[in-house]
């Protein structure tokens, strides 16, 4: 039963940061284009696309944690994106960029250091080993998905013979 507890804490904790987080993103367009852009890794021409797009994903993939719909392949989608997202902030720091990882709405440049970029990785990591755990435990309590649900039957009882 403690799985279920830790998949259900681990579902709802993950479902928050991506509403959160996308939410933020999708009222704050031009931002995001800034925040995507800051980092200096894509052609102008995908910097667009990508800030227009990850909002929604990361919204669709909080939603169906919420929901508990398909929690293994939102939870492996989430364990892909945090591990770009891992690997960018540490090419940022890498780089010697100071600019705000965008995460969660904002971006651009900014006064940060090292230990900014490393307690931003340490909480990218955390929120990844939730997906993680959700790869491997996605069943929890009040989730619509199937198997998450107690039957709704009442199992064949065997009629003893006399």
């Amino acid at each position: 039963m403690w799985i279920r507890i830790v998949s259900l804490l681990a579902r709802l904790g993950l479902a928050a940061v991506w509403l959160i987080s996308g939410v933020l993103k999708a009222a704050d367009p031009a931002g995001t284009v800034i925040a995507v852009r800051a980092y200096q890794l894509l052609p102008e021409s995908l910097v667009r696309p990508v800030a227009n797009t990850l909002p929604f994903l990361e919204i669709a993939l909080g939603l169906l944690l919420l929901i508990g719909l398909g929690v293994r392949i939102a939870a492996i989608a989430s364990a892909l994106l945090l591990v770009v997202l891992i690997g960018v902030i540490i090419s940022v720091w890498a780089r010697g960029l100071s600019i705000d990882c965008g995460c969660f709405g904002g971006g651009g440049a900014a006064d940060v250091d090292g230990w900014d970029y490393a307690r931003e990785i340490a909480r990218d990591v955390g929120f990844l080993a939730m997906a993680a755990w959700l790869t491997v435990f996605p069943r929890s309590p009040f989730a619509l998905g199937p198997g998450s649900r107690p039957a709704l039957s009442v199992p064949a009882q065997h009629e003893m013979a006399e």
